[in-house]
């Protein structure tokens, strides 16, 4: 039933030309902001780090649009009720349509790769390095959506879902921008400061881009998005 699901969910995105505006929005935006505001070709360097600092940020609007729709229009047009009369449990549910949305996050992260590939033709890049923080982005993107699903399944309103997804997410940023840590400091501790900051995106996404890939960082993407799909089970179950 899962495969069924997310089968019908990930075509469904292409019927509809919000689609095709989003990859395209999310392909210039990801592509654009390192190439001019981040001054891609000015650093003289191959490698893609230019590219991946702006990613998350990038992420913070554009994944909250994919996920917001995910369960609040369900949830408004009442088809949700209907999807639950099928033989289907509630975690299947959830898992297919957060599976079809990872995945149609994961064709915008295709349409990037024009980054490497310019990369390869001006330059000698480092592929394991462009490869390590292609494997974080996707990890990244789908903590991202796992968090915007659950808050979707919250509220009937898209917008409503949108904004609070904006918020959660900016949260988790913040906690690892050394700019917001610094003034953190001036209030808390430093074990404290550091202890918040491991639980930001951009910590651990970080050390994927720079080309380590380690335990503690997959654990972290992969937990964020177990343990908030599990709230997002138990929020439709009780519902």
């Amino acid at each position: 039933m899962i495969y069924i699901l997310f089968k019908r969910e990930f075509l469904g995105y292409f019927r509809t030309p919000v689609a095709y505006v989003f990859l395209a929005i999310f392909a210039i935006g990801s592509i654009v902001l390192p190439w001019f505001a981040g001054s891609f070709f000015d650093s003289n360097i191959a490698n893609l780090d230019i590219f991946f600092r702006f990613l998350p940020w990038v992420y913070l609007f554009l994944i909250p649009a994919a996920g917001m729709r995910l369960w609040s229009e369900e949830i408004r047009s009442g088809t949700w009720e209907l999807l639950f009369t099928l033989p289907i449990k509630v975690s299947d549910a959830v898992i297919g349509k957060f599976l079809a949305g990872w995945a149609f996050i994961g064709v915008g992260l295709c349409f990037t790769l024009t980054m490497p590939l310019t990369l390869a033709y001006l330059g000698n890049p480092d592929w394991e390095r462009i490869i390590a923080g292609y494997i974080g982005a996707f990890l990244m993107a789908g903590t991202y959506l796992s968090i915007c699903s659950l808050i979707s399944a919250l509220t009937q309103n898209q917008v409503i879902a949108f904004v609070l997804s904006v918020l959660s997410c900016l949260i988790l940023l913040l906690l690892g921008w050394s700019l917001f840590s610094s003034y953190l400091e001036r209030a808390l501790p430093t074990f404290l400061v550091d202890a918040l900051s491991n639980f930001s995106f951009i910590t651990h996404f970080e050390t994927m881009f720079e080309g380590l890939i380690q335990i503690k960082d997959i654990i972290y993407f992969a937990s964020g998005i177990a343990f908030f799909t599990s709230l997002n089970v138990i929020v439709l179950d009780r519902n």
